[in-house]
């Protein structure tokens, strides 16, 4: 079998009489042809459902046995197809390996090297081992370390040749990628299946050129990888082409097929970067297409009531508040007045960091919903949380007579009883609470409007289930709210199904907060600091470390910090705990004594990030505060700076990476919050700044924000147009396109809707 071949920036002009000073289209890859822009359009889409042998299981292919199978699916590779979409993270180009000796300092570089000796070095950080190994070229040795990959430490045997691509600093090279060279691996027990046929997998793969190198896992090596994607490949003609001939003539996009070829075994620089455009087109395109059918299939299902426009109920509230609302709440009104006042369900995401005052433009939406005779819910995910919504709702609505009530899990049975009649018969028209909401027995008699805060922590069943609760036939209009601030091209990502709206400019009287990241050294002044604070009157918040992901296990470590604070420290100060396994009563017990000043110190988890508004609170400590992320130290910081008094953030923090020493002089720096969130997202990357599971968020295969903004942006605004020329995304003319992106992001219509 002969190499495959790559896609290449050959372009052909086509046909003068096609389109007149058209731009270039790509050559056919692999063909050697150069089609007509007439020609291209002319191909068919083919069927989503051809690929048979793509769905072939992996076993299907030699040298891949039951263990190596269970391996594979522990990194998502199931099917041919998983395989043939596993495209390569990055390429080693061996002719480019650079002798120890020569490395540079700062830079990024590959070098192929001998193991002299290997470790495994435990940490301070609970389940953080680090492996440390001396390699050896002819030019002489260097240092090479591997995170959390411990496994690795019995596979490093002196004289095993290792090729290594990472960042050099004076220490060494933090290694990024890997391989085993000449088969030495194949000693660590790990099944590699029978001996090959000659000829069947070319030597160049593993040896010349640009070798291609994919992410791999425990049990399952790069070069394996290699051997199997180019035994997959040969089935590559059958991948499905979602992306319509026109769009591909256009935006000159290599073929489905072909870009899939040169993904994993270029021929050169140029045709990794005509391939990785097409695919990451491809994912992103796919992506938005989801995420209009989610829209579109919510639309279709259920209409929602038109509201009337404003009345005397709303202006009056507007009227009556002891501030004026910021410009950037006003032009919120207004785009939630143009939802309300649609017959389909208004999907709208409501972006504003801490104390931008997203509460209020909620309750416009809630009252907009009361006074058009109809009754409104705000949901929130913690009851801390809830408590704090309705507590902040009923000053609001300071002078207006309307009924508000607020139901959880630990609302009392009579009172619940006594809720849920009033809300049945319409005679309660606002009501906040948290999942208990969404239970089979609280039955509204008109919802009109829903708002969801924090919404990324809950499902999308959950979502669902509220929205379930309108009148018959007919969806609430949906206010979704979110005190992370979340970049644009995140935004389309995941919640590209809904309009947004962000209040980036803060309310009058909100004081900068002074952030300081200090080390270990400093932590007696720090104390000394927090004692001056309360002396004066003021109250501080002590954040402790994220011990571990287990919330009993943060619970433990709140109470012990609580402890040894009161004895030493502050022992003189009264100190109050607060974490996540209190009971309800205890949790709101505990902020009330602090809300009203009956205790100067909480110590807390992160519980307390959200719903916690203290204006008296002007110091907060954050333990261990390179653990965190930088969204959520902004979060946590948004706890203080509410009042008249200048605030202080200290940081403590002993950071072992680049990225959490970035993060840190990013939040020590900067105060807004969406400059915060784009630092957080070239960061951390999207599928972890609001957290996959919670948000829905795709792992793109080989598209990666916010590199890829632009090519976002442009799927965005092709498949806008698409469904502008073609009504919906199953078209006749657009093939099996809806069939693909079910396919690929699942098809929420199958989703049960749960509590």
């Amino acid at each position: 079998m002969s190499a495959a071949p790559a896609p290449t920036s050959a372009t052909a002009r086509p046909d003068r009489n096609d389109v007149a000073d058209a731009p270039p289209t790509p050559r056919a890859v692999g063909s050697g042809e150069r089609p007509s822009r007439a020609e291209l359009l002319a191909v068919p889409l083919r069927s989503a459902r051809r690929g048979r042998r793509l769905a072939a299981e992996l076993g299907s292919l030699r040298g891949i046995g039951p263990k190596l199978s269970e391996a594979c699916a522990r990194i998502g590779l199931e099917t041919l197809s998983d395989l043939v979409e596993h495209a390569p993270h990055s390429y080693a180009d061996r002719a480019d390996a650079t002798p120890i000796a020569q490395l540079p300092v700062g830079a990024e570089a590959t070098v192929v090297a001998e193991v002299r000796s290997a470790r495994v070095r435990p940490t301070r950080r609970r389940g953080l081992r680090i492996v440390e190994a001396t390699v050896a070229d002819e030019s002489g040795p260097m240092t090479a370390t591997w995170f959390n990959q411990a496994w690795l430490g019995e596979r490093l045997k002196p004289g095993v040749r290792l090729l290594l691509n990472g960042r050099v600093d004076r220490k060494g090279m933090r290694v990024d990628n890997y391989e085993f060279l000449d088969g030495e691996a194949e000693a660590s027990g790990i099944e590699s299946g029978p001996v090959r046929a000659r000829g069947e997998v070319p030597a160049g793969i593993h040896t010349r050129g640009l070798v291609p190198v994919h992410p791999a896992g425990e049990g399952v090596r790069p070069q394996k990888l290699r051997e199997w994607a180019w035994q997959a490949l040969a089935h590559a003609p059958e991948a499905d082409e979602p992306l319509p001939a026109e769009l591909r003539a256009r935006r000159r996009l290599a073929g489905a097929a072909d870009a899939r070829l040169a993904a994993h075994f270029p021929d050169s620089r140029d045709s990794i970067e005509v391939a990785r455009h097409r695919l990451a087109f491809e994912e992103l395109f796919l992506h938005q297409a989801a995420l209009a059918s989610r829209r579109g299939e919510r639309d279709r299902e259920r209409p929602a009531l038109p509201l009337e426009d404003p009345g005397e109920l709303v202006s009056g509230w507007i009227g009556s508040l002891p501030f004026r609302p910021t410009d950037d709440q006003r032009h919120a009104f207004s785009e939630v007045d143009a939802d309300l006042a649609l017959g389909r369900p208004m999907q709208r995401l409501l972006m504003g960091e801490v104390g931008s005052g997203k509460t209020v433009v909620a309750l416009y939406a809630m009252l907009r919903a009361i006074e058009s005779g109809g009754q409104a819910v705000l949901m929130a995910p913690t009851e801390t949380l809830a408590r704090q919504h309705f507590a902040t709702l009923e000053s609001l609505l300071a002078g207006l007579p309307l009924p508000a009530a607020l139901l959880t899990g630990s609302t009392p049975a009579a009172a619940r009883r006594r809720t849920l009649g009033l809300l049945g018969s319409g005679e309660l028209g606002l009501l906040v609470g948290t999942h208990a909401l969404i239970e089979p027995g609280v039955q509204f008699q008109r919802l009109a409007v829903a708002v969801v805060d924090e919404q990324h922590r809950f499902g999308v069943a959950q979502r669902r289930a509220l929205d379930s609760k309108g009148p018959d036939g007919v969806a609430p209009h949906a206010l979704h709210m979110t005190a992370t601030p979340i970049p644009r091209t995140l935004s389309l990502t995941a919640y590209g199904d809904l309009d947004t709206t962000a209040l980036a400019e803060l309310p009058a009287g909100r004081r900068p907060v002074k952030t300081w990241v200090v080390e270990e050294d400093r932590r007696r002044g720090a104390y000394g600091f927090i004692r001056e604070q309360i002396a004066a009157g003021r109250q501080a918040f002590i954040v402790c470390p994220l011990v571990s992901e287990s919330e009993s296990e943060q619970a433990k470590a709140a109470v012990a910090e609580g402890r040894r604070l009161a004895a030493g420290e502050f022992s003189e100060q009264r100190v109050e705990v607060l974490h996540g396994q209190m009971r309800s009563a205890e949790k709101a017990e505990a902020m009330a004594r602090f809300a009203s000043g009956a205790a100067d110190v909480l110590v807390a988890t992160s519980v307390i990030e959200v719903g916690i508004d203290v204006p008296n609170a002007t110091v907060m400590v954050i333990e261990d505060a390179d653990r965190y992320g930088l969204s959520q130290l902004h979060q946590l910081r948004g706890r203080i700076g509410r009042g008249e008094h200048e605030s202080f953030c200290i940081l403590f923090a002993d950071p072992e990476t680049e990225s959490a020493r970035a993060r840190l002089a990013a939040i020590e720096g900067e105060r807004d919050g969406f400059r915060l969130a784009e630092v957080d997202l070239s960061l951390r990357g999207e599928g972890e700044v609001l957290g996959t599971r919670q948000s829905g968020l795709p792992r793109f295969r080989v598209a990666t924000l916010p590199e890829d903004s632009e090519l976002l942006a442009l799927a965005r605004q092709e498949l806008l147009a698409l469904l502008e020329r073609h009504g919906a995304l199953d078209a006749p003319a657009l093939g099996p396109l809806l069939e693909i992106v079910r396919a690929r992001f699942g098809d929420e219509r199958a989703e049960p809707i749960a509590a």
